[in-house]
């Protein structure tokens, strides 16, 4: 079954609706120890100019000599993202000046890039999807770092990210929201780290997106476009492109003119601001890097890598779907990152598997999950082990605990950082009370101490969770829920 096509997301202005379209060109660092063309070392951090070589640093004489295994992290992407793989690209030479760029020219590709075009599926959050076209995905080289705040009159450069091999992914103007951009960066992201191409650390700079922002009528042709530069938070690039698309609309509706231009966007404001006129292509010069012969893969080498790669997540998905019979929801969101959803096959599959996959899920969406945000950690870094949970989920469906027990049960595996669950249940005589004659007692109690409300849940039956709470109180959350309810019901003639 397809899912149904996104509404239109229209903006209301003072004197109508506008769209607003996006287009994203995304810088993911590449996952790999030496820069682009040279064997300095990727390491972040480290003193400033550290990881320099003479290649990085543009001594005379110096040449580049391309890293294969960037290369085969550009093939590896390419054929992630559904895309076309170029077995012969070309380096281009893109001449502008900045004081951290040593070379004065970014070694890039732009008429040959080594992945074509290619397509993006994202899920947004009323069921529908989209699907993004990828324009291109190129290799280039990183520039260094200004650093405008360590002395009252001079700004210093570190070079330790010079030469750094990005890949720019580059999609079609097709995204119409601050939510399908946000959802785009997401699945990207997810993507990216799913085959190890980048780790996609945001804060540290692995990963950031350029976010170019138009305004129109619908219907009519796109509007003038500006790009808010090296946006570098999935909340900033939804904040960024809200305040920029009121911003074009308010001077389109006043009568003025949207420039072309790149913006940055200030966080703490909350806004975009000018940073400079739009280059357009012809300004950078791009030519044919005289130092790098055309990039030439084999077919095989391509085949090679297609086939290590692993399961995506669309892919893995829509197995937890047909398979498991998970929810679109709950599967979704335990694909959505690689160690989660092998956290999640792990406790469904301990000790030879058998147990019900949307209970697993539950509980690690549920109160796992929430001591992981609790102590910002991702779940699979938590002291709870995907053994942990699948002992939990078999002490429930064996009727040997109740839900609050096991609630019990994973606060104390928190606490002593592990326990074997089971072992925690005998040796604290956690197991709830299955034995009708003790819940009957008990439930007689309660009934008898409480001859008001009697008539009242007689009367309005919703009113028998009431008596079913005392009792599981009374016996210290250790009775059988199940066995109250029917007897607390059958006690008071519902």
């Amino acid at each position: 079954m397809n899912a149904p096509q996104r509404t239109p997301k229209l903006i209301k202005g003072a004197t109508g609706d506008w769209e607003v379209v996006i287009g994203m060109e995304v810088h993911a660092q590449v996952s790999s120890r030496a820069k682009l063309f040279s064997g300095a070392s990727t390491e972040f951090g480290g003193d400033p100019n550290d990881h320099v070589s003479l290649v990085d640093a543009a001594m005379p004489g110096m040449l580049p000599v391309i890293n294969e295994e960037c290369v085969r992290q550009a093939v590896r992407t390419g054929l992630a993202l559904r895309a076309q793989i170029n077995l012969r690209s070309v380096f281009d030479r893109k001449n502008y000046f900045y004081p951290d760029l040593p070379q004065g020219y970014q070694i890039s590709q732009y008429k040959h890039p080594i992945v074509g075009e290619g397509s993006l599926t994202i899920d947004l959050e009323d069921g529908s999807q989209v699907e993004v076209g990828i324009e291109r995905l190129h290799l280039e080289q990183d520039a260094g770092k200004s650093l405008h705040d360590q002395h009252p009159s001079m700004s210093y450069v570190d070079l330790n990210r010079s030469g750094v091999a990005l890949m720019e992914i580059v999609s079609r103007p097709d995204l119409r929201s601050a939510e399908e951009a946000k959802a785009y960066m997401t699945r990207l992201r997810s993507i990216l780290r799913y085959i190890g191409a980048c780790d996609g650390d945001m804060e540290k700079g692995s990963l950031r997106a350029d976010v170019n922002v138009s305004v129109r009528r619908p219907g009519e042709p796109f509007g003038t476009r500006c790009e808010i530069k090296n946006v570098n938070s999935i909340r900033f690039i939804g904040q960024a492109i809200e305040y920029e698309a009121r911003r074009q609309i308010a001077i389109l509706e006043d009568g003025g003119v949207v420039d072309q231009e790149t913006r940055l966007f200030d966080a703490a404001r909350g806004e975009t601001r000018s940073m400079r006129s739009k280059e357009e292509a012809h300004d950078y010069r791009y030519f044919p890097d005289p130092d790098l012969l055309p990039l030439v893969i084999s077919r095989e080498m391509v085949d090679e890598i297609a086939a290590s790669l692993p399961e995506l997540p669309d892919a893995k998905k829509a197995r937890f779907m047909k398979e498991l019979g998970l929810p679109a929801y709950d599967a979704g969101i335990l694909v959505a990152d690689r160690e989660t959803a092998d956290y999640f096959e792990a406790a469904l599959g301990h000790g030879g598997g058998g147990r019900d996959a949307k209970a697993v899920a539950n509980w690690i969406m549920g109160d796992v999950s929430a001591y992981a945000n609790a102590i910002g950690r991702p779940v699979h870094q938590t002291c709870v082990k995907p053994e942990h949970v699948a002992g939990i989920v078999d002490l429930i469906a064996g009727g040997v605990i109740s839900g609050k027990i096991a609630k019990d049960v994973l606060a104390i595996i928190i606490e002593e950082g592990g326990g074997d669950p089971r072992q925690i249940v005998e040796s604290r005589g956690m197991k709830q009370v299955t034995d009708t004659a003790a819940i009957e007692k008990a439930v007689d109690e309660v009934i008898a101490a409480n001859p008001d409300k009697v008539a009242q849940a007689q009367a309005k039956p919703t009113l028998a969770g009431w008596f079913v709470g005392q009792v599981m109180k009374a016996t210290g959350g250790k009775a059988n829920p199940q066995v109250v309810n029917a007897l607390v019901k059958a006690r008071l003639g519902l």
